[in-house]
């Protein structure tokens, strides 16, 4: 029997690794961006053709390679990162793996024109599906100019799977984003087929933030800092108020690194206890500086996941930093110890002043129902009452007791006078309705109940395109991120069929001229932006209708504490009934209960 292990090709070995590395466009612009940043970049240019199906391209004015260094960059684990195991627990840049290049040839075809300060001229290197096409000087700039054309051209089932332009530049955008929040001292430009997305000049970090999410956005924060022997935590948390359901604005960065970490997330959350809605979120921007030797970042090719050594006494520290910049910070009512012009109350000193404090002296034998003696009741009868008060009653027609059509006795009419005069439904702590049906009785929530009818409504004014717009008499701006304005973008359809008027100021910034009729009184800002949170993601136009329909609906539904009449609950009930699916909310929520009849009489027979 011939044996049957045998070494993989180098080209299907880097297209194994590359399923790890490279996983859709905005992987390439990730990798590219931080080589350029590892190369002491200043300026780095970012240019996307058809959402990186096309082409990428990313170009910096870092130190440049070697003819040598060019041609030897592309091999698997060929890094100038690190040189021994022990590197790995002291790393100061963004790659270590010497994966990326490789991993990016090994699926699309690539150009590169690089150049170092102290040579007069330049390489062009070309590489396809691993295998180099051609190499030679070439004249350009001190710096790198990578060039991916063709993404998975040679693995067509890889290419299949990719998402819409949309979808894909939306997460290009927001790995983008994740690498400029950490380097505001840099210049980072961005290019999407020829239209400038972003020119982020450098700054300060918060402005940094105001350039990527919104000036309106940056004054919802609070500054956070605090430096331990243990590590250094400094950044941005938001006020309480600015919480939503979905926030899509939570990052932690450790060392200059963007990571996903659950366990302290739930650290800022917690700070956040009773003094935000369950279920919301607020955004936050926090980095951490540790000590690199006591943390592994060696976990996945992608180098979201950390590992912390002392993680439990990180999160202790960074709860308290977070609880601390809320107490300092948030605004609460201050005392005015302005004096000018104000009376002059002299201070009571009872010490010098020798001034007696006032007593109260009464009769503990007084008893006001003691008459004096001799005296009668018309005496005491107040002179404002006539004498003759008896005289004004004289005539008046005492009531029959007997008359049985004022209050009729009869069982069978008593009962059919209590099922009129009482409520066909009733309120129960301003959450539940509450009706008897034929098996029982019938617990409805209110605001599930309402949001069902709402949903359903929307969903067919979306198909038909029959709202109605209600114009502002003065309209609202509103600030996107590039990401935001790209998801905003396929969402127009959608919102202008439910209602909405909104018009392009320029700068990914919006005009809110009209809203959906019947929502006046929700704040049209926080409206659209959670609902641009909440549709992130969605393909199908299916299913952005519902993401649209669903978040208005539950923005404006009656909400939990709100008193009902008899009409209004009589109405909420029968519109209900009206729906396609009244057991369930459209996001599986349960939206009424029956408690059945011998539920209640085994209950209060004492046998339940």
């Amino acid at each position: 029997m011939s044996d049957v292990i045998h070494l993989l090709p180098d080209s299907v070995a880097n297209q194994i690794a590359a399923g790890e590395v490279i996983q859709r466009p905005a992987s390439v612009v990730k990798e590219l961006v931080e080589n350029a940043v590892d190369a002491g970049a200043t300026t780095i240019h970012v240019i996307i053709v058809d959402a990186g199906r096309t082409s990428i391209q990313v170009i910096d004015d870092g130190k440049g390679m070697s003819e040598t260094d060019a041609r030897l960059s592309f091999e698997r684990h060929a890094t100038s990162k690190i040189r021994q195991a022990d590197d790995l627990f002291a790393l100061h840049t963004m790659g270590f793996r010497g994966e990326a290049l490789a991993s990016i040839a090994a699926v699309a075809q690539v150009e590169l024109l690089t150049r170092r300060t102290d040579d007069e001229v330049g390489t062009r290197l070309e590489i396809a599906a691993s295998k180099v096409v051609s190499q030679e000087p070439a004249a350009c700039p001190v710096g790198s100019n990578f060039k991916v054309e063709n993404l998975f051209y040679n693995v067509p089932a890889r290419r299949k799977f990719l998402k819409s332009n949309t979808t894909e530049l939306s997460n290009i955008l927001i790995a983008f984003e994740r690498i400029v929040l950490v380097y505001p001292d840099l210049h980072f430009i961005l290019h999407h087929n020829g239209a400038e997305l972003q020119n982020l000049r450098p700054g300060s970090l918060r402005q940094r933030i105001a350039d990527v999410y919104g000036r309106q956005f940056s004054q919802e924060l609070l500054p956070v800092e605090v430096q331990t022997t243990l590590c250094k935590i400094n950044g941005f948390v938001g006020k309480p108020e600015s919480a939503h359901k979905k926030s899509g604005h939570d990052f932690f960065f450790v060392n200059g690194r963007y990571m996903r970490h659950p366990y302290f997330h739930k650290a800022v959350v917690s700070a956040y206890d009773r003094l935000i809605p369950e279920g919301m979120q607020v955004p936050y921007f926090l980095y951490i500086d540790v000590n690199p030797a006591e943390v592994d970042v060696n976990i996945h090719p992608t180098k979201t996941e950390i590992k912390f050594e002392n993680e439990q006494a990180i999160w202790q520290v960074l709860s308290a930093t977070v609880r601390d910049a809320i107490g300092r910070f948030c605004e609460v009512p201050a005392i005015d110890f302005d004096t000018q012009g104000k009376p002059d109350i002299p201070v009571f000193d009872p010490v010098h002043d020798n001034i007696a404090a006032p007593k109260v002296n009464y009769n503990p034998n007084y008893n006001p129902f003691d008459r004096p003696a001799g005296s009668s009741s018309h005496a005491a009868r107040p002179s404002s009452v006539p004498s003759d008060w008896e005289q004004l009653y004289k005539g008046a027609a005492a009531p029959r007791k007997d008359d049985s059509s004022l209050f009729p006795m009869d069982e069978e009419h008593l009962q059919a006078s209590a099922i009129d005069l009482s409520p066909l439904h009733y309120q129960y702590k301003g959450r539940y309705i509450m009706t008897a049906v034929k098996s029982g009785l019938m617990v409805i929530d209110q605001h599930r109940a309402d949001v069902r009818i709402r949903y359903e409504r929307y969903m067919q004014q979306l198909e038909h395109h029959s709202a109605t717009s209600q114009q502002l008499l003065f309209p609202e701006s509103i600030c996107f991120s590039p990401a935001e304005a790209v998801v905003l973008e396929k969402m127009l359809p959608s919102l202008t069929a439910i209602g909405f008027d909104l018009s392009p100021l320029g700068g990914n910034t919006f005009a809110i001229n009209g809203i959906p009729a019947g929502i006046e009184g929700i704040n049209p800002v926080s409206l659209l932006q959670q609902m641009v949170t909440e549709a992130s993601g969605e393909e199908q136009l299916k299913a952005l209708h519902a993401t649209v329909a669903l978040s208005l609906a539950q923005s404006v539904a009656i909400p939990y504490g709100q008193v009902l009449n008899n009409d209004e609950m009589e109405q909420l009930v029968n519109e209900l009934f009206a729906c396609d699916n009244v057991n369930y909310t459209p996001s599986g929520k349960a939206i009424l209960g029956i408690m059945p009849q011998t539920d209640i009489e085994r209950l209060l027979d004492g046998k339940g």
